[in-house]
């Protein structure tokens, strides 16, 4: 899921089908939107009591994501919810889907500010090789997507390559 309703209906079916299973969120762009209207604290209440649930195996996606969200009052927002669901799968002992769009350094520092869940994966992986070297020697996964083969993705295909084996995924 990436907002309340998407997470709760998400638990619910895999907690209805024996081969489905679920990750809860709240997406870094409707967090402003949340806060603005009030409703932030509940909504991260809520995505507590779901990852609480057992056939719920991730937070995600959450992070950070400055391209839709230019504004630093909303970006600064979306970094404190990202370290509530920090905190969420670890305690849950979850994995984390990391959405990481134009705020590679702030995701990094983040994560290494407090703490990454034992399993932490980066969901359609957009950074260079700097930022691959730094999240695998973290123990971190990362995830790539058709974006890899497009002409204009060199520094994707470098990050690619210096990415240990057993820390990539394929979406």
């Amino acid at each position: 899921g990436n907002d309340v309703p998407s997470s709760q209906w998400s638990a619910r079916i895999a907690a209805t089908h024996d081969r489905v299973l679920a990750a809860v969120a709240l997406h870094p762009n409707v967090v402003p939107e949340l806060a603005a209207a009030g409703t932030l604290e509940a909504a991260i209440a809520e995505i507590d009591r779901l990852a609480a649930e057992p056939r719920v195996r991730a937070i995600g996606e959450t992070g950070l994501d400055y391209f839709r969200t230019p504004e630093a009052s909303d970006q600064l927002l979306q970094v404190e919810a990202f370290e509530r669901h920090i905190d969420l799968a670890k305690k849950h002992d979850i994995a984390m889907q990391i959405h990481d769009r134009d705020a590679h350094d702030d995701v990094i520092s983040t994560l290494k500010r407090g703490g990454a869940p034992e399993r932490t994966v980066f969901h359609c992986f957009s950074g260079d090789a700097d930022m691959a070297r730094i999240a695998t020697d973290e123990g971190w996964y990362l995830s790539f997507a058709g974006t890899v083969t497009f002409k204009n993705a060199a520094s994707l295909r470098e990050a690619l390559s210096v990415t240990p084996l057993d820390r990539i995924l394929v979406e």
